[in-house]
């Protein structure tokens, strides 16, 4: 067997190991007892040379370590405690049954670790806690805690402040009594978010922080004072419900659009351009890689579009959910570069690997990481597949790649969004077909508009006459094929036949490959 394929295997058992421990309780002791069998399988059936011992036991025990060794990352990731998420713990067991009469406060000193995200009359924001004073001791820490507060007075990233509230646990909870437990801990915890605050006591103070640190927060500050001019400058140069379509899907910043919109894109299946995943970001990854493909050579056209993706990564504030999705986006396009993207799953399924060691939550709590993976794996194995029902369809203006890209993509995403979201759109690919083609040019055309807007604002306006109706255009056939009641249906899919379908599309992309 060659180096690559047993690699792959590799890979794939510590995925499948982190899976299995994300999803069923492994004891430890278990993992243990299983590694040091493996280990005395392989001790005992890998011998070179030798004709009596079957190689293939050891092999499989070597797999297994590593399946194994996914698990534990796992657990590990729940058996450290951090020190507010044990005072917070401490807490709640202090109380007792009467916990809403008694309140436990702390100080908390850090600093706001991302942006502000609003949400109505209120914000809420991540801080970075670096030190905890209680019993007049200060106590020093590295963890964060996601408070709720008014939205005024705004905190913006980098504010050094002092929190005197209550530590709480994230607790799991139904949105109805047909809904399954979502366990909010867990969701957090892939942010490394382990304990809330809400409506704390908030002052300004300064922190002693290490030079690195302090490096990283003016960088970042500096991005989001650009990000905060852009929007600005959006706001001034078009006008609703462009204006909410354009900061979508040029910085992923939902907060103010009206909920119409929104239900408008769901019903329609087009929810992903607006959230910055990796169903949006490889999609538009390739088509920007098809459009510079027009004026430049195949290798000059690559950069170009990884310049793109890395001004996108920078517009939204480089979250660590849109890294992911860049990532996932560059490496398809140096498949798309190389030409051979069947020879890039080892590449696509290494970094996801890479990721999951990092933080083995996003494997079955980030929505997004899923979306990323899924959507790759879709165009690179999609779009060969289907490749050939398409010959008698026309490339201009790129509609035969969009088509495939989108059916391609949609193939191996649509059942993950019916599971998480409970609606299907029956209007979901026409609308694509249509929509997507124009995404590019909208986005290039917003930010060209934005930029304009902060050097001169009736550039920007004037920009904006033409993002506007290009951008109205989209939102036109968004709200055209929501408008009848069949355009989409609330459908329950259960766990074990999203399983299913997943096994089955793997097994076809695996005959399908063999027979190319």
């Amino acid at each position: 067997m060659a180096f690559s394929k047993i690699f792959l295997f590799i890979l794939l058992s510590f995925i499948a190991g982190v899976f299995g421990g994300s999803f069923f309780s492994i004891p430890q002791l278990f993992v243990w007892i299983g590694a040091g069998t493996c280990a005395g399988l392989i001790a005992i059936f890998f011998r070179r040379g030798s004709k009596a011992l079957n190689p293939k036991i050891a092999f499989y025990a070597f797999l297994t370590l590593f399946f194994l060794f996914g698990v534990l990352r796992f657990n590990l990731t729940f058996s450290k405690q951090h020190i507010l998420e044990k005072f917070a713990l401490a807490s709640s067991q202090l109380r007792g049954p009467a916990a809403e009469k008694y309140e436990i406060k702390v100080d908390v000193f850090g600093y706001v670790a991302e942006e502000p995200e609003v949400r109505g009359d209120r914000q809420r924001l991540i801080i970075n806690a670096k030190q905890l004073y209680i019993s007049r001791k200060f106590i020093d820490t590295d963890e964060r805690v996601m408070i709720t507060t008014n939205l005024f007075p705004a905190f913006h990233f980098g504010r050094q402040l002092k929190l005197n509230g209550e530590l709480l646990l994230p607790s799991a909870f139904a949105a109805s009594d047909n809904e399954e437990v979502f366990d909010y801990a867990a969701f957090l915890a892939k942010d490394r978010i382990y304990t809330l605050m809400s409506y704390p006591d908030i002052d300004e103070t300064e922190l002693a922080l290490p030079w690195p640190e302090k490096i990283k927060i003016i960088v970042l500050e500096n991005i989001f004072a650009f990000k905060d001019r852009f929007e600005r400058s959006i706001n001034r140069s078009i006008s609703e419900p462009s204006t909410s379509y354009l900061k979508g899907i040029l910085l992923g910043s939902r907060s103010q659009m009206p909920e119409e919109i929104k239900e408008k894109f769901a019903r329609t299946g087009t929810t992903h351009i607006l959230a910055i995943s990796g169903y949006n970001i490889t999609i538009v990854a390739s088509i920007i890689s098809g459009f510079f493909l027009f004026f430049f050579k195949r290798q000059r056209a690559f950069w170009f579009s990884v310049l793109g993706i890395l001004i996108f990564v920078v517009l939204t504030g480089a979250q660590a959910s849109v890294v992911r999705a860049a990532i996932m986006g560059v490496l398809l396009l140096f498949a798309q570069k190389e030409g051979r993207l069947y020879g890039s799953h080892n590449a696509i399924i290494l970094a996801a690997a890479a990721m999951i060691l990092v933080n083995p939550n996003i494997l079955r709590y980030d929505i997004g990481f899923q979306l990323s993976f899924l959507a790759t794996m879709g165009l690179i194995y999609g779009v060969p597949m289907l490749e050939k029902y398409f010959v008698k369809i026309p490339n201009k203006f790129q509609i035969k790649k969009t088509l495939l890209m989108s059916i391609s993509a949609q193939i191996l995403v649509l059942p993950l969004l019916i599971y998480h979201f409970k609606n299907l759109s029956l209007v979901t690919l026409p609308v694509n077909l249509l929509i997507l083609p124009l995404v590019p040019l909208t986005m290039l055309l917003g930010f060209i508009m934005g930029v304009a807007g902060i050097i001169a604002p009736v550039l920007g306006q004037t920009i904006g006459y033409l993002t506007w109706l290009i951008s109205s255009l989209q939102l036109l056939v968004i709200s055209i094929f929501s408008a009848p009641a069949w355009a989409a249906i609330q459908i329950h899919l259960p766990v074990y036949i999203l399983a299913v379908y997943y096994l089955l599309a793997f097994y076809i992309i695996k005959r399908a490959k063999l027979r190319l």
